[in-house]
């Protein structure tokens, strides 16, 4: 295949040897699938990138590693490349380590690779286990800095966290939660990826604790780890329904929101209320059919932004500055979709 790059620019952007490279480039086998999916992938991303960014000043390579359903870390890529003309005196170059799902072991031997290999920072979303708080020390102790993004892993020695204030965003839902459903009847299902993703547990316990202060009689549901992926969600949530028929309101923390209503649709149930999290792919065009009462978005560019900055920061590219607050909650409806997203 035909690209402007050297064997040994794909071999850093792919975490491979150069040998490795030379023999997917060359076709000579003896090369698993994937291992060539990696050399592939690696040439797409740096001819992407490359037409991002001016290949001058100081050269950073970043890590990116993420446990998410694939419509969020399609956003986090697309979030990260159009904020590349920015990072000046920076240029940065980033490899990205995206999972849906992965046994907690997979993604600690991604971050120790990392820390093997060498980094010049990390940019994280990873369930708050003990085994990820270990390799994130791992790789502090061998000087890589690590930001986490949306959900923290504060007891990880981790540089900073980057996003919303997650506490603050489920009492914003059960505001609107309380505010559209009034004195109607009935029960609000609580939807989570996992329990293990703590920005999940907050929002949760945000949202359990303002709508115990201010609707006590209001009975939650709690359904969790469906992962956000459609398949798992709509089996979970059909038997939550068919058990309950009492629920009319969904709160979703973790995703899987088609997989939800499609779930609601096949037993013939309304859901009054719907609030859900992040304008992705599939929330922008649920919104916009009116299917979701609101969205609880906050600015991904500016997030990935700070990450950078705090990575730069880190090696002294960038002069120190104060810490680092929450991303804005904005609330998004139908009628103010930011114009990105509404077209």
């Amino acid at each position: 295949m035909g690209h402007p790059f050297p064997i040994r620019e794909i071999a850093r952007q792919a975490g491979l040897s150069e040998a490795t490279v030379d023999r997917v480039l060359n076709e000579r086998g003896g090369v698993r699938a994937s291992t060539a999916h990696e050399v592939h992938r690696a040439i797409a991303d740096l001819d992407r990138q490359r037409t991002q960014v001016r290949l001058v000043g100081r050269t950073f390579m970043v890590d990116i590693v993420i446990q998410a359903p694939d419509r969020f870390t399609t956003a986090v890529r697309a979030a990260l490349e159009a904020e590349l003309p920015s990072l000046h005196p920076a240029v940065l170059r980033s490899r990205f380590h995206f999972r849906e799902t992965a046994p907690v072991g997979e993604l600690a031997r991604i971050l120790d690779r990392i820390a093997r290999r060498g980094s010049q920072g990390v940019i994280l979303k990873a369930p708050d286990v003990p085994e990820i708080t270990a390799a994130v020390g791992r790789l502090t102790a061998g000087g890589v800095p690590v930001v986490t993004l949306v959900t923290d892993l504060p007891a990880s020695g981790r540089l900073a966290y980057v996003g919303i204030d997650n506490r603050a965003a489920g009492a914003t839902a059960a505001y609107l939660m309380g505010q559209w459903l009034g004195d109607r009847p009935g029960n609000v299902l609580t939807s989570l990826s996992s329990g293990f993703f703590r920005n999940e547990e907050e929002r949760e316990m945000g949202f359990r604790s303002a709508m115990r202060a201010r609707h006590p009689g209001r009975v939650l549901v709690e359904l969790t780890e469906g992962q956000g992926l459609d398949a798992t969600q709509y089996d979970l949530v059909r038997a939550a329904l068919e058990r309950d028929p009492e629920i009319r309101a969904v709160y979703s923390i973790g995703g899987g929101n088609i997989a939800t209503l499609r779930a609601f649709e096949d037993l013939g149930r309304a859901c009054a209320v719907f609030v859900a999290h992040d304008l992705d792919h599939d929330n922008t065009r649920l919104l916009r059919e009116h299917r979701l009462s609101a969205v609880l978005h906050h600015d991904l560019r500016q997030d990935m932004r700070e990450a950078c900055h705090l990575v730069m920061r880190a090696h002294g590219a960038l002069p120190p500055a104060g810490p680092t607050l929450p991303s804005a909650i904005q609330v998004v409806t139908p009628y103010n979709m930011p114009t990105a997203s509404a077209g």
